[in-house]
């Protein structure tokens, strides 16, 4: 059984063909939304257009290299989360697209959300497909949401944890366009501050289980205000975000001993960040970065499982 997965976030535009005889994702395509020099994002509507214009032209090239007449069961993003109320115009492009292709071929569409695809695609990368049955904490650090999930086969069984305020990529973010760089801006961020020799002991503000993160966009502000670096600054927000996350784990870990923590989202993909936190958590486990950002992997595995699980 070949499974497509279609994802269109408000970040990239992703295709992904899961085998689900062999168990693999055997084909990537990913295209990120371009964002003028200096902005922090997009409008809905944007994201929406250049979605339209982006899928028929990656399902060209994905056909190929693999021919799209093999897809069996077709999976998509269509909203960010598993909750009634989740809702964002971007994901409207990737069902109306899989709506589409699964009309003209007679197979079934799998509608998933955002979210579920970020867990199993973490769980598929970091080879814990064991955990597909069972329960497990799960990082999705991003510029759309921060939160430590609690998850049960798959589905998010409680958040344990958020941001109260700013999520932890649109810090990252900001301090990045501020410095000058494109957004999204976490790679170059991480490249920065990797180049940083200075310790640093970044303050943190936690509320019990969940976090804040406004007041870290206006340290690193007045880091770089005071004459500090733009290293050493980006330095200082990626290790205050790892400082963050672990006392937000150390706090789960209480509530739910023994689980094992996967760690997924744009923002884990900082090597500074995975170092800081496996200094003190040495069992996590940290997704490879094309598998962590915004991807269709996980939707394309979801879309498989449900299908055989119909027959």
């Amino acid at each position: 059984m070949y499974a497509l997965g279609i994802d269109t976030s408000n970040y990239a535009t992703s295709l992904a063909v899961y085998d689900g005889k062999a168990g693999s994702v055997c084909l990537m395509e990913k295209q990120f939304l371009p964002v003028r020099q200096g902005a922090l994002g997009l409008r809905q509507s944007d994201a929406v257009f250049h979605h339209t214009q982006a899928l028929p032209k990656m399902l060209t090239k994905l056909n190929e290299q693999f021919p799209l007449t093999q897809i069996d069961v077709v999976g998509v993003s269509a909203k960010p989360r598993p909750q009634e109320d989740s809702y964002m115009p971007c994901f409207l492009a990737g069902v109306s697209a899989a709506r589409a292709f699964c009309l003209a071929k007679g197979i079934v569409c799998v509608e998933t959300t955002h979210q579920q695809g970020h867990i199993t695609a973490a769980l598929y990368a970091a080879g814990r497909q064991d955990l597909y049955d069972g329960r497990a904490l799960l990082f999705h650090v991003s510029g759309g949401t921060t939160e430590l999930l609690l998850c049960n086969r798959l589905q998010v069984e409680a958040c344990v944890g958020h941001s109260e305020d700013l999520y932890a990529g649109q810090a990252v973010d900001r301090l990045g366009v501020k410095l000058g760089f494109g957004f999204p801006a976490g790679e170059q961020v991480s490249l920065l501050a990797a180049k940083c020799t200075e310790q640093v002991n970044p303050k943190i503000s936690m509320d019990g289980q969940n976090c804040h993160f406004s007041g870290l966009e206006n340290q690193c502000v007045r880091l770089l205000e005071t004459g500090k670096s733009p290293e050493y600054a980006a330095k200082y927000c990626l290790t205050a975000i790892a400082k963050t996350l672990c006392a937000m784990l150390e706090n789960a870990r209480q509530r739910f001993p023994g689980l094992p923590c996967v760690c997924a989202g744009g923002v884990m993909s900082s090597g500074l960040i995975a170092d800081y936190m496996q200094k003190r958590y040495p069992d996590l486990a940290f997704v490879p970065g094309k598998f962590s950002s915004d991807n269709a992997a996980g939707v394309a595995i979801l879309a498989c499982r449900e299908a055989r699980y119909a027959r």
